[in-house]
């Protein structure tokens, strides 16, 4: 089982090229970076955690950007959006970000994406958030065509383009693992049908015990005719309990990430350090 860490990256954290090598030097195997462009004033949404809204979330920096420099300064890292609000992109403009990004890393990124939560966020960008679900799929349906076609096309509801003739494509075939951030059962099932992998939340409040899920995902896939082994789980909200850690492993749990708060080294790295012993304890 890997171990990734997240963070919000903001003006008052490590920079992205600091926490990258030291995550990298320590043994974890990937770096997730989460997206917001804007917090609205308003909120029609509750926060899923509950409670108010953290600051990070205002202050956060933009996520292939950060990756971009992240890329610049490892050599195996694997770099990950957690995750990328499909539903407000363009996507022609994300699907070549996360193609340069997949070929200045080598193929090393990681297509983390969700349909967000925030619905005055969305309506500034014009994504109604009743067909939210529909239109990330289309989105993430054209970028497929994009990255794997040389004249792509694609006609749907929401996305709407003629042959066109775009460059580059990623580095991994036929695409970079697309990774579904969601609740069970839907986020499960937007996972198995067009997604690589699947992300769910350990600590969310729709969430009673995420280990209970995991049995009625692989059912659930193999309904699918997925084979429950291609589609790896990502847990989030490690916790820093070598039993709870073992519990994951030996559930078949392909990667966990911690969420590190957005601070500087001399808060991050030692929490790290105790991260790498756990990460040699498990093998």
């Amino acid at each position: 089982m890997r171990i990734g860490g997240a963070m919000f990256f903001t003006d008052y954290s490590m920079s992205p090229t600091e926490l990258a090598q030291a995550l990298e030097d320590r043994g974890f195997d990937s770096l997730w970076v989460p997206e917001h462009s804007h917090i609205p004033l308003t909120r029609k949404s509750p926060f899923p955690s509950g409670g108010d809204l953290p600051k990070k979330y205002y202050d956060v920096m933009d996520p292939f950007v950060v990756l971009g420099a992240a890329a610049a300064v490892t050599k195996t890292l694997l770099l990950g959006t957690g995750i990328c609000l499909i539903a407000q992109r363009d996507p022609i403009q994300t699907a070549k970000q996360i193609a340069s990004i997949d070929q200045i890393s080598g193929g090393r990124f990681l297509f983390g994406v969700g349909n967000g939560w925030n619905e005055d966020e969305m309506a500034n960008h014009g994504t109604i958030f009743a067909s939210r679900h529909k239109l990330a799929r289309e989105r993430i349906e054209a970028m497929k065509v994009i990255w794997t076609q040389s004249k792509a096309e694609y006609h749907g509801e929401f996305v709407n383009f003629d042959p066109m003739m775009t460059w580059p494509k990623p580095v991994q075939k036929p695409h970079p693992p697309i990774m579904v951030g969601g609740a069970f059962p839907y986020g499960a099932r937007r996972a198995l049908h067009y997604g690589n992998g699947w992300m769910p939340h350990r600590s969310r409040t729709q969430y009673a015990d995420v280990q209970a899920l995991l049995p009625k995902f692989r059912e659930m896939a193999t309904e699918a005719g997925r084979d429950p082994a291609s589609v790896p789980i990502t847990i989030w909200g490690a916790k820093e309990n070598l039993d709870l850690l073992k519990r994951d492993r030996d559930d078949g749990v392909s990667r966990v990430v911690v969420s590190l708060d957005s601070g500087k080294s001399d808060m991050i790295l030692p929490e790290l350090d105790r991260w790498a012993t756990l990460i040699r304890l498990l093998g």
